[in-house]
């Protein structure tokens, strides 16, 4: 269902029959076990949201909280059931944007291409945050334009949200792959600096921790390679991609924070860019260290 007014939502929209559309798309043209997508209902009288429904799987999903880098059984996996998840994750990223979907088929999502891409974003920033600027995040969206893509390449389609957390997984193999919400027409990197980040994120996390974590598990050089081994593409500019992560994914937590704040939660920060967790991690990307590769 999507979510109410009164709570606040973390996107100001949810377009649930765009998320039917692109789960059937990857589940009958890209083969990837999408949960199958049974029925979308848009009128809001019956549970008042529009809502859709999708048959149930069973397995087991890396946690976000605490994160999978701190506790629980993907890091407790040996390293060969660690390699498996991360490659067969990685492979469906390949089968997606490797779909046989014709431009038009995914008009519903939208404007293509990276610019048009940036430009919501833009657009997003705004509706999140008001008047409020966020001044590493906006320091993180003149970067970007510094640092543009000489050929951001063809536009396929992208998950989105590609990650472990929106896996179901049996035996480290995906079940279910969940949460089509941010699908776009747009480049592959897209999805694969999402992905290399957002553990990058969850590293940090257990880093401050003063835990090990999982510093061998998708890092950029196997990541790519993989997908190259599975695709034929050779990835690029993955600077610039791992950077729109972290400013995609800066927007998104600002908001969560400030739904936290909304509810009396947590406190309002006198640095607005405390806002985002992951500050340190922009910074010093901004400051040109973009993390281990390999």
């Amino acid at each position: 269902m999507a979510p109410t007014a009164e709570a606040v939502p973390v996107f100001p929209a949810y377009d649930l029959g765009a998320q039917f559309e692109v789960m059937r798309l990857a589940r009958e043209r890209a083969g990837v076990p999408a949960p199958r997508a049974l029925w979308f209902e848009p009128d809001p009288a019956p549970l008042g949201m529009p809502f859709f429904v999708m048959e149930r799987e069973e397995g087991l999903v890396p946690p976000d909280v605490m994160p999978y880098t701190c506790e629980g059984w993907l890091l407790e996996a040996d390293p060969e059931g660690a390699r498996t998840l991360q490659d067969e994750t990685v492979a469906i990223l390949a089968a997606v944007h490797e779909a046989p979907i014709r431009p038009a088929e995914l008009a519903f999502l939208g404007a293509a291409g990276l610019r048009a891409h940036v430009e919501d974003q833009r657009a997003y920033y705004a509706w999140a945050h008001g008047r409020r600027r966020i001044p590493v995040l906006e320091r993180a969206f003149d970067w970007l334009e510094a640092h543009w893509p000489e050929d951001p390449g063809p536009d396929v389609l992208t998950w989105g949200d590609a990650r472990p957390g929106n896996v179901m997984y049996r035996d480290f193999r995906p079940v279910a792959v969940l949460d089509w919400e941010m699908a776009a027409a747009a480049p592959r990197e897209l999805d694969l600096g999402w992905i290399i980040f957002l553990h990058r994120f969850f590293q940090d996390i257990a880093e401050m921790l003063e835990l090990p974590g999982m510093p061998d598990f998708m890092r950029r050089d196997d990541v790519c390679r993989k997908y190259q081994e599975l695709t034929g593409y050779q990835p690029r500019d993955m600077d610039f991609y791992e950077m729109y992560a972290a400013l995609r994914h800066g927007i998104i937590m600002a908001r969560v924070w400030q739904r936290r704040i909304h509810f009396g939660e947590q406190a309002d920060p006198e640095d607005p860019d405390d806002l985002v967790m992951h500050r340190a991690a922009i910074e010093r990307m901004l400051a040109g260290d973009q993390g281990p590769a390999s």
